[in-house]
């Protein structure tokens, strides 16, 4: 599994009618990507659930690199690139993948960690914390799935999951976050080859 995500930072007083009318004309076309184990188009408006930016920011899960490629050379991303400039795109090796207890609900909000891996940390130790901080995600009410990859040039984790209600990132009980990060909004889910994302730890 490969993870992937760029972002585009929006003007303050941009109309992000225009990204959600772009997602509604266009999500469709990664539905069937070869490679593809899901693309989620991802929203953040500014002072909606703590985001201080608007950002459009899609994030990738891959099975084959090959699907990744034909992507980012083929008309999908340069078609992005010439409407908005060409956004650097960030690239991590998976560590774990989880469906959630709520797998078979439509995923409404995504929320997005990144975290260093400390220079004195065990590589083995940080990276096994992050397969099972993904496993945790997965069983709280309201997950769709989760996530977890590593970018060995930054050395640095990343946390993904998806919820089918933004109150999945709290326990209403105790007020505790469930999943902490940016909260973005999912305006569509491209999932073509998410049965075959591989569960579990990767290595």
């Amino acid at each position: 599994m490969h993870a992937l995500q760029y972002e585009l930072t929006l003007p303050a007083d941009y109309d992000t009618e225009i990204i959600r009318t772009r997602v509604s004309r266009r999500g469709h076309l990664l539905d069937d990507w070869p490679g593809l184990g899901l693309k989620a188009y991802l929203l953040r408006e500014r002072g909606v659930h703590g985001s201080p930016v608007n950002q459009y920011a899609p994030f990738y899960l891959w099975n084959a690199v090959d699907g990744m490629n034909a992507f980012l050379w083929g008309g999908g991303f340069q078609r992005l690139s010439d409407d908005f400039g060409r956004p650097r795109a960030r690239q991590w090796t998976g560590l774990a993948y989880e469906e959630g207890v709520a797998a078979g609900a439509p995923a409404r909000f995504a929320v997005r960690r990144r975290r260093p891996v400390p220079d004195a940390a065990v590589l083995a130790e940080a990276v096994q914390e992050a397969v099972d901080e993904a496993g945790r995600l997965a069983r709280q009410e309201g997950a769709v799935l989760a996530a977890a990859a590593v970018d060995t040039s930054r050395w640095e984790t990343v946390h993904f999951s998806l919820w089918e209600h933004p109150e999945g990132r709290e326990d209403r009980e105790h007020g505790t976050p469930k999943a902490e990060g940016d909260v973005f909004q999912v305006l569509h889910l491209s999932a073509p080859e998410r049965a075959a994302l591989p569960r579990g730890r990767q290595w």
